[in-house]
């Protein structure tokens, strides 16, 4: 019965095309999402212009061919083109008539229907897509392994193949591991592992990977059969999650260990001091923020977080006059282990400051015995009064001299003193830093200095600009 109903619809195609110029078809009708099928023209006629064809349905064309034959058709000889069109059809449709000029005479095709059928994951195919999920319930943050494997079987035939990864929204892309291929009597089977980490809370989907395989068929045109390259689409499944909130409002989430290492406790004023910071363990590094803290007195640069792997690190830099104390660095967490909320932390660190000038509170000094007899304090506040002029003169004096001493001083010193290196970038950024906020020179020249001692790119610092802030400052 199926071949009585094949023989009815050529008849029927044949019967129609006796009296036709241009024969539209598609092979096949019915196609699944994502796969190709072929648009075919026909058309008869010695004088032919050919169409111009640009889409089909609003899909782009992927492919052309053509080919030319001379036909008998009731004891005459005409000579025919068959144009083929190769386009992935989107959704079902219907391609309009084609206007075609032959022989002088404007000639339509007829209207053609494409039916496009829902893609299912076919597992009795030549290829097989799966995903295979570590995690099905999970928190905000926490990693998880995605194993995709691709079937192909034995004796399968490809001509090309492209492969489209999904896009992973909503998620992170931590890692990708490199493809390994193994075999057995019935597959050869490539296994890929990506690391992910869920960015938000919901129901989060994964969707389908996508293999397009490009196969030869034979095509009969009119009892030529030609082969020609036809392309398929297998689906891989869909990974549905649940992604929960982490809990207390914590951000980071894994198993993590801290610690930091200084290069020296001891230091001259103004002289630098290293803090490295590393964290090792699983977890969304990606979520951690800087740990430069906020000591008073006390300059404080940091570098950008670095990222590899299962590693984070940092680099502070600590500038002071005095002694001071680098806090501890804390990360607090939720253990993927416990299941609880967890705080790891390093011990505070004590630097030295040679040679420092420590900062005295005045204090006034108070007389035990405030019990004074009323007379006493009369006399005392008479003597005063009448050692008053005595006592302004003095101090006027005592003032005079003091201010010259002062000025002669600060003139030896400052044909004595030894200027820094402005070479020291370190230095240099060191003493520019009190002027940055308030001179637009300074902030230009103080992000010169941060990106050549912070980055592996170098500038030209502007020597003119920096000694004129030289002098107008009196850096030295």
């Amino acid at each position: 019965m199926k071949n009585l109903g094949k023989i009815i619809i050529l008849l029927t195609f044949l019967l129609s095309s006796l009296n036709a110029s241009v024969i539209a078809r598609v092979n096949p009708n019915d196609v699944f999402a994502g796969d190709t099928t072929t648009y075919v023209l026909t058309i008869i006629g010695s004088n032919v212009k050919k169409p111009i064809i640009s889409n089909i349905c609003g899909n782009e064309i992927t492919a052309t061919g053509s080919q030319t034959s001379i036909e008998s058709i009731n004891g005459n000889y005409k000579k025919s083109y068959s144009l083929s069109y190769q386009f992935t059809p989107r959704k079902t449709c219907s391609v309009d008539v084609v206007a075609v000029e032959i022989d002088g005479k404007v000639e339509y095709s007829n209207r053609v229907d494409v039916n496009v059928l829902p893609r299912t994951q076919d597992l009795n195919g030549d290829f097989l897509l799966e995903f295979k999920s570590s995690a099905q319930e999970l928190f905000i943050g926490e990693p998880f392994s995605l194993t995709l494997l691709l079937k192909q079987k034995r004796g399968a035939q490809v001509v090309d193949n492209k492969f489209i990864a999904p896009e992973f929204k909503g998620f992170w892309l931590k890692s990708e591991s490199k493809p390994q291929r193994t075999q057995d009597a019935e597959y050869l089977t490539t296994k890929v592992v990506y690391e992910l980490a869920p960015q938000r809370e919901g129901n989060l989907s994964i969707e389908a990977a996508e293999l397009k395989i490009a196969s030869r068929v034979d095509v009969n045109n009119w009892a030529n059969r030609s082969p020609q390259v036809r392309w398929r689409t297998y689906y891989s499944n869909v990974v549905d999650l649940k992604v929960k909130a982490l809990p207390q409002n914590v951000k980071i989430i894994g198993d993590f260990t801290i610690k930091a290492s200084v290069d020296k406790k001891e230091v001259n004023p103004n002289e630098a001091i290293n803090v490295s910071i590393e964290i090792e363990g699983l977890g969304n590094f990606e979520d951690i923020e800087s740990f430069k803290p906020f000591i008073p007195d006390v300059n404080i640069f940091d570098e950008k977080i670095k990222l590899l792997k299962n590693k984070l690190s940092q680099k502070i830099v600590f500038v002071s006059e005095q002694d001071f104390i680098i806090p501890s660095f804390e990360l607090k967490y939720f253990d993927v282990n416990t299941q609880k909320v967890k705080t790891i932390q390093t011990q505070s660190i004590e630097i030295k400051v040679n040679g420092h000038v420590e900062k005295k509170e005045l204090s006034v000094a108070r007389n035990a015995d405030t019990a004074l007899k009323t007379e006493e304090v009369d006399k005392n506040v008479l003597v005063e009064k009448n050692n008053y002029l005595y006592i302004s003169l003095a101090f006027v004096l005592g003032l005079i001299i003091g201010i010259l001493i002062i000025l002669v001083k600060r003139k030896v010193f400052s044909k004595n003193r030894k200027t820094f290196d402005v070479k020291d970038e370190k230095v240099l950024l060191i003493k520019l830093m009190p002027y940055k906020d308030s001179d637009k020179d300074v902030e230009d020249l103080v992000r010169v200095l941060e990106n050549n001692i912070y980055s592996k790119e170098k500038v030209t610092l502007d020597k003119k600009k920096l000694k004129e802030v030289i002098k107008k400052y009196d850096i030295s």
